[in-house]
């Protein structure tokens, strides 16, 4: 029995102190007069809950304004109150450029603040597995006990992420800015009784892609890891900074009538992409296997 105590004690210590080596940049930077980040996190969750992409992003040279709310308390109308005073106060007639990232319900009281009070030093905005289009699972026909449970622990505006007409998502005003969304795709097989694929275990690609979004990537991460994904938070950073992801390479085409079709068609074409660039970079250190073709290669290496 000691033993397992001693041995568990070490695994977290060594936990411990990965993560104070990764959010080190919050503790030890300084980038007053940045441009700045304003971060929202998701449903049922803290500030505490995006430490890791405020990291990065500090890292990476943003002033960053990490804000916390009672998400499961108070009603869409008094949470959009509440997190819009939080950020006039942290950016209200400042000259520098001011960027948005959302997770979740995040993302949807971002697009609700900006719907109402658009800054005039606004920046761009990334969101990350929020359900524009509402939660299916906000419909979901489930277990009577199972339901009602769920439902009381989501809070009135979390009652309020359906996909119907009247529901808050639904209320929120198309873009007019640089906006960047990313979508998971590792789902759950519990979540896919009532989610369409592909879907985050939470949130479905479909909802998650929106009319008028500037930029659109998948991972493939779940609802709760993209928050601490290393490699989200540089293509987060990626699209602050330039206004587009980083595709490598890019099919997806975020106007495409069939949104989803189009993801499908990409992936496959993404697949036989890389088959071919792998093929020709082998032939280019084994230049006798390229004499051997009857029909050479050629592309891009």
């Amino acid at each position: 029995m000691k033993k397992v105590l001693v041995i568990l004690l070490a695994i977290g210590v060594l936990a411990g102190g990965y993560y104070l080596v990764r959010i080190m940049p919050i503790l030890t930077t300084d980038n007053t007069g940045a441009d700045r980040v304003v971060l929202l996190h998701g449903l049922g969750r803290s500030e505490m809950s995006m430490l890791l992409i405020q990291s990065a992003l500090t890292e990476a040279g943003f002033d960053v304004f990490n804000i916390g709310y009672p998400s499961t308390d108070l009603e869409p109308d008094e949470l959009l109150e509440m997190v819009s005073a939080e950020i006039n106060r942290c950016c209200a007639n400042r000259p520098e450029t001011v960027h948005f990232v959302g997770h979740s319900l995040g993302g949807l009281l971002i697009r609700a603040y900006l719907g109402n009070d658009q800054p005039a030093n606004l920046g761009r905005v990334v969101l990350l597995g929020t359900p524009n289009k509402g939660s299916e699972l906000a419909n979901a026909e489930l277990p009577d006990t199972l339901q009602r449970s769920l439902l009381e622990m989501a809070g009135p505006t979390g009652r309020a992420l359906g996909t119907g007409p009247d529901d808050f998502p639904a209320s929120l005003p198309a873009p007019n800015y640089s906006i960047g969304i990313i979508a998971g795709t590792r789902d759950t097989a519990l979540a896919n009784k009532w989610l369409p694929l592909p879907n985050d275990g939470l949130v479905s690609v479909e909802s998650a892609s929106l009319d008028g979004m500037t930029d659109f990537i998948t991972f493939e991460v779940n609802h709760w890891e993209m928050r601490s994904d290393s490699a989200v938070a540089r293509q987060v950073n990626e699209f602050l900074l330039n206004g587009k992801f980083e595709h490598a390479p890019r099919f997806y085409d975020v106007n495409a009538p069939d949104r989803m079709a189009s993801l499908r068609s990409a992936r496959r074409r993404a697949s036989h992409a890389s088959a071919r660039t792998f093929a020709l970079r082998a032939i280019r250190f084994e230049p006798h296997t390229q004499a051997k073709l009857k029909r050479p290669l050629k592309g891009p290496l």
